[in-house]
């Protein structure tokens, strides 16, 4: 049965596709890409003959007409996504249409920018008896954050922060965040176009955050991240004292 695949892409590096998301694209009769956040080397891979097509110019309609047309030729299309489908995207409209007109349609998940800054940087987002959450939120633009949301408010948990989509407004996440209670020194990962051949990886204090991330734009995520200057405990995992149902307990 023809279906339609909604593909995470990763952030930018082609070799971050999934096996399964870069067999569906090979295979795909329509390829369906966000041009402006994808490159072209994501898709690249696509077979001889199939349609390539980028998305950015087009509406919600036109996409979804795209996409019916070529299932009800028999076909499979993949519509390739920046990041991970399910976050920041608009996956739930296009499937209501899909789900409308009887199309079948599944989800390939893909790496979010967060989790490639974070190990572009070489950091990570919890650490033992300080953070154990991470929080991926954005900061207030032209669409609204919901209050009980807000930046200040998040920042009362002292856990790690993906804040995406902002850019824009760092001055504000710095603000808003500091407000919140977070410390003035807690370390910052900015991530630009990360996986792409011009991305960039910048590193701040809170207090700083809005100089070090002056002359960015699009594609720029946030790492706030408390723990990271904190000496932490021992993780429990392979402590020799903490057994579990593949290992004994030892002194």
């Amino acid at each position: 049965m023809p279906k339609v695949y909604f593909i995470g892409a990763g952030p930018g590096d082609p070799e971050l596709l999934t096996l399964k998301a870069a067999r569906l694209i090979a295979s795909a009769d329509l390829v369906l890409y966000a041009g402006s956040l994808v490159p072209r080397e994501v898709v690249a891979r696509a077979k001889p003959g199939a349609r390539v097509e980028d998305s950015s110019p087009l509406t919600l309609e036109q996409t979804h007409a795209l996409l019916l047309s070529c299932v009800r030729a028999g076909g499979d299309a993949a519509r390739v996504h920046t990041g991970d489908p399910g976050l920041y995207g608009a996956v739930a409209e296009q499937a209501a249409l899909l789900d409308r007109d009887g199309v079948a349609w599944e989800v390939v998940p893909g790496v979010t920018a967060a989790f490639a800054a974070a190990a572009a940087a070489g950091v990570g987002f919890t650490a033992p008896g300080v953070s154990q959450s991470l929080v991926i939120t954005r900061a207030p633009g032209r669409t609204p954050v919901p209050e009980s949301e807000s930046l200040r408010s998040l920042a009362g948990h002292g856990c790690a922060l993906a804040v995406y989509l902002s850019a824009a407004q760092a001055a504000t996440v710095q603000q808003e965040l500091l407000a919140g209670g977070l410390a003035p020194d807690t370390p910052v990962v900015i991530g630009h176009r990360v996986g792409w051949p011009d991305g960039s990886l910048r590193r701040s204090r809170l207090d700083g955050l809005a100089q070090a991330a002056a002359g960015l734009d699009r594609q720029t995520v946030f790492l706030v991240l408390p723990g990271l200057d904190k000496e932490t405990e021992r993780s429990r995992l392979y402590a020799p004292e903490f057994g579990h149902g593949f290992r004994p307990a030892s002194d």
